[in-house]
């Protein structure tokens, strides 16, 4: 009987401790790491407006500026295709704010992070437009970076 008990006891140390050793597991990343608000536009016609375009990074990620420290870095871009009865002038991107990071503390970069507006001046001919593009971008946390993506963006514009 104390041989029975004491491999019972020894199998459930075994089980315990293999349970306690295991390593943990990283946090999912997400499937797109920045997302885009679409707001249907109402504009005069051919009156010269500005659109804000609004994009959320997801928490614990940054991407690059448009403009950041350095060439090396891949910059944040919005790319747009013509659209008949709208013209697009270039897109204004606000200016990044400056983190360093635990992989290079002396160096900051200019990033994006959290809530983040680019403004599109736009003027439209009467009636309702789709205006669509990508921006482009690459993802980076404290520890790595990740591949540079493309994240689809439609604009729906009336204008009256």
């Amino acid at each position: 009987m104390r041989q029975i008990l004491a491999a019972a006891v020894l199998l459930l140390s075994g089980v315990l401790y293999a349970q306690q050793g295991s390593l943990p597991m990283p946090a999912p990343r997400p499937k797109q790491y920045v997302t885009f608000q679409a707001d249907p536009q109402e504009l005069k016609t051919g009156k010269r407006e500005v659109v804000e375009l609004r994009f959320r990074v997801a928490d614990g990620y940054h991407v690059n500026s448009h403009t950041p420290k350095s060439e090396l870095l891949i910059p944040t871009a919005l790319k747009l295709e013509d659209a008949a009865g709208v013209k697009v002038s270039s897109a204004e991107y606000p200016a990044g704010k400056l983190y360093s990071f635990s992989f290079n503390p002396s160096e900051k970069l200019d990033v994006y992070t959290s809530d983040f507006i680019v403004k599109l001046p736009v003027v439209a001919q009467a009636g309702a437009h789709m205006v669509t593009g990508t921006l482009h971008y690459q993802a980076c946390d404290n520890a790595a970076c990740y591949p540079p993506r493309n994240l689809p963006v439609r604009i729906a514009v009336t204008a009256k």
